[in-house]
């Protein structure tokens, strides 16, 4: 254990006496109290100690490197009140169970009936903060117990407080006198005990003065925005003042009249969760993994980079609103809302911890959303339709690797075809042969010859298409896939008749002369559509070759003869339509589509 110093950033005090120090039999520095006597009395004095930690480096570890915001202290007050009243509940199931907080004039007061604490409990507490101090691992370990959580949440309070002041009576020790413990910013702090009629009943009251700059996050409207945002689905009975912050049942448990009243009314909550109206809702629940909720469908197309953020409820309070892995990558087209009591969160308690639990509810609610999706295919092809008009690449992601989810959705996927927006299943059964090029490019290319020859081709060139087309055999035996290469789009163009051919030499010549220098041959052939007078196809070997002799061109000697040594013998070539050549009287130019 290592030795803890005083901060030396603590201003000096000289109107108190200094604490004793002794050493523990482990070598760490020990604080002698100061308020054993002064317990026996009513009203003892308040006796000054000093944090062994530095409470300000502290507090900026808590407000720069560990929260994402300030707001986080009304989570962690409002997570203590509910853990207090929790442990109380533990011996007592009947004790009472509320939360009050009021706000007025830059300070804030928390009360809970909870199980409250003894000047012992304090003095623990303070030692459970010092220990806890060093590191994210240490708050997370602290947290493994209710001092450790109250203590930590205590020292949140002060990325908002200048001071803060907890009176508590103990239900476990109902002899206990009431105890105050008040703390201040720089690391001082006093502990006294208080006449029972200071607090009667069982429970802690936690005050807060704000610090400068920051009295707008004690402000009434924030404090009760706040307490709304965690608070709303805790077990408890929480308010502000009058007004309730608990709304129970979450709004997937409740009662409905209908199922058309149960939509409408996730349609609102996901307005005002989220900012949407959704396209349509999932019920997410996994009971052996504590967890209830519902995803909600986006109504727009999203990217599949773009990262999704999910809001968690751990135990009914709010965790995070930005959970990026509670879902598989495929499922970027919901937003999720639940509540769980298994997953674990990390030590700011704004994140999940990725752990095995996490991968299997993971896992879990992906099956959630593809039963959903089958069922849909199953019952409900309107309603598919309307949602795969907008994602189908969400599920075409998931169909990659799902088989059954690809023979599902077969008749239902939208794909690119030279006959129009088709299903792989629809296209396949008008084509004996499933075409297909891998990129947009190329499929604009041949596109128009490989339809006017008869030539059924899928643009592949869109995200994950190719996969899915070439997938298309493992959940459709006997169908033929093969990707649309020059060679079978040029073995459809019809031959030119010798005398035509001579009939147009003089055309020819002046082709060859105009292409030549791009290294590039001039054939005729007669093909439709008189739209397209020539074509030239983006031969993936002309390409190898354009960039070796480009490579040669510009190496050294040695290179030069290594690189020349793989030349490539057949040159590109251009396609001209003597159909279109006719039309246009013999004068169309021999132009390119690439």
């Amino acid at each position: 254990m290592t030795r803890s110093r005083p901060s030396s950033r603590s201003p000096p005090h000289r109107d108190r006496p200094t604490p004793r120090r002794r050493e523990s039999p482990t070598g760490a520095v020990m604080m002698d109290s100061q308020t054993s006597q002064a317990s026996q009395a009513a009203h003892s004095p308040q006796s000054p100690h000093t944090f062994q930690v530095d409470l300000r480096g502290l507090v900026d570890l808590l407000s720069h490197h560990l929260y994402s915001s300030p707001k986080v202290y009304l989570r962690e007050l409002l997570q203590n009140a509910v853990d207090a009243i929790t442990a109380r509940r533990a011996t007592e199931p009947g004790a009472p169970a509320r939360v009050r907080l009021s706000a007025e004039g830059g300070a804030l007061r928390v009360e809970d009936t909870g199980v409250g604490l003894t000047e012992a409990d304090v003095h623990n507490l303070l030692a459970t903060i010092g220990r806890s101090s060093k590191r994210a691992e240490g708050l997370q370990e602290a947290r493994s117990d209710f001092l450790g959580q109250f203590g930590i949440g205590l020292l949140a309070c002060f990325v908002v407080a200048e001071r803060i002041r907890v009176v508590s009576r103990s239900a476990r020790t109902p002899e206990a006198p009431p105890v105050e413990w008040t703390a201040r910013d720089d690391g001082s702090y006093t502990v006294r005990t208080l006449p029972d009629a200071e607090r009667p009943e069982p429970g802690t009251t936690v005050h807060l003065v704000a610090r400068a700059g920051a009295a707008e996050w004690l402000a009434p409207e924030r404090v009760s925005g706040l307490a709304r945002d965690f608070g709303s689905l805790l077990p408890y009975d929480v308010r502000v003042g009058d007004e309730a912050v608990t709304d129970l049942p979450a709004p997937w448990d409740r009662s409905y009249p209908s199922p058309a009243a149960r939509r409408v009314a996730l349609a609102r909550h996901c307005h005002d969760l989220f900012g949407f109206s959704p396209l349509d809702t999932i019920d997410l629940a996994v009971p052996l993994a504590g967890i209830r909720g519902v995803a909600y469908v986006l109504p727009s197309a999203v990217s599949p980079a773009q990262r999704a953020g999910h809001r968690v409820h751990l135990k009914g309070m709010l965790l995070t609103e930005r959970a990026e892995q509670l879902l598989p990558d495929w499922a970027f087209f919901v937003r999720c809302v639940l509540d769980t009591d298994s997953l674990r969160p990390t030590a700011s308690r704004e994140a999940l911890y990725e752990d095995e639990t996490l991968a299997a509810v993971r896992e879990a609610l992906g099956e959630r959303i593809r039963a959903w999706l089958t069922g849909l295919a199953a019952g409900d092809p309107e309603r598919l339709a309307a949602f795969l008009s907008v994602h189908h690449l969400g599920v075409k992601s998931l169909a990659r690797h799902d088989r059954e989810m690809l023979r599902t959705m077969l008749p239902w996927l939208p794909f690119e075809t030279t006959d129009g927006r088709l299903s792989l299943e629809e296209f396949a059964q008008r084509h004996p042969v499933v075409h297909f090029t891998r990129t947009v490019e190329e499929y604009r290319q041949v596109a128009p010859i490989a339809s006017a020859q008869g030539i059924g081709v899928i643009n592949g060139g869109y995200t994950y298409d190719s996969e899915l087309v070439e997938a298309l055999p493992s959940v459709r035996p006997g169908t033929v896939v093969a990707e649309l290469d020059a060679d079978t789009v040029t073995a459809h163009l019809d031959a030119v008749d010798p005398a035509e051919e001579l009939a147009l030499s003089g055309f020819l010549a002046a082709a060859r002369a105009r292409l030549d220098p791009l290294g590039c041959d001039v054939v005729l052939r007669a093909f439709h559509p008189l739209s397209v007078p020539a074509l030239h196809l983006d031969d993936r070997d002309a390409r190898h070759e354009q960039a070796r002799a480009d490579a040669e061109a510009r190496a050294d000697d040695l290179w030069a003869g290594i690189l020349g040594s793989l030349r490539g013998s057949a040159p590109a070539r251009v396609w001209c339509s003597t159909t279109s050549i006719h039309w246009s009287g013999g004068s169309a130019p021999c132009t390119t589509r690439s």
